[in-house]
């Protein structure tokens, strides 16, 4: 499991922690790698017709477990999470959606690679997209990308569509931020959106 150990980053990683629900008693330990990876929970999906064939996998990162959502042929959903079901089995797909936010964390990746198949309108798969091509690193503004996507009225919309992101992380939604510079709403919380900025911030301060 990879660490975040700088100490711009440890403050914030402190307070970042969930409260976690594990074997029938609530911790705010950070799980030992063991503990949580490598389960898969088959449920009823919510992607349409990809619903029947959805695994979900649970992950420990450096900030805390997510949930991996797969379909046998790209990764579906991606979420923060704090209480995860105990039904073990990984796949091709999981190990290298596990490889690569693992080499995020450690400031070893900056561009996923991973195929993702994001269920949405086509104007919300617009605005992902438009997300994607926010640099490494850098952060966009609401008005920014209603720019982007030929819309400049459609603030409000680009934000809806931003926090129904349904694959964070690998489609930055963390990079939109206010107008004003405030980091707004966050649908992992305000404290990990802090630390992905500031984590992405300071890998670029490094490689110039």
């Amino acid at each position: 499991m990879v660490l975040l150990t700088d100490l711009h980053l440890a403050p914030i990683l402190a307070s970042a922690v969930p409260v976690l629900v594990f074997m029938g008693r609530q911790t705010t330990a950070p799980l030992k790698k063991e503990d949580i990876n490598g389960i898969i929970l088959p449920f009823i999906g919510k992607w349409g017709k990809h619903m029947d064939e959805e695994r979900r996998h649970y992950h420990q990162t450096a900030i805390g477990p997510v949930e991996i959502v797969e379909n046998g042929e790209a990764i579906t959903g991606l979420f923060f999470c704090n209480d995860p079901p105990f039904i073990c089995g990984e796949n091709a797909l999981i190990r290298q959606a596990i490889k690569e936010l693992d080499e995020y964390f450690a400031g070893k990746r900056r561009i996923f690679t991973l195929p993702v198949q994001p269920s949405g309108t086509e104007f919300q798969k617009k605005v992902w997209r438009a997300l994607c091509d926010i640099p490494y690193g850098e952060t966009r503004s609401y008005g920014q990308i209603a720019r982007a996507v030929g819309n400049p009225k459609a603030c409000r919309a680009v934000g809806m569509a931003n926090h129904r992101n349904p694959i964070s992380i690998v489609i930055p939604c963390h990079r939109v931020i206010g107008a004003d510079g405030s980091l707004t709403g966050y649908g992992g919380g305000l404290r990990i959106k802090e630390t992905l900025l500031e984590l992405e911030r300071m890998n670029s301060r490094n490689r110039l």
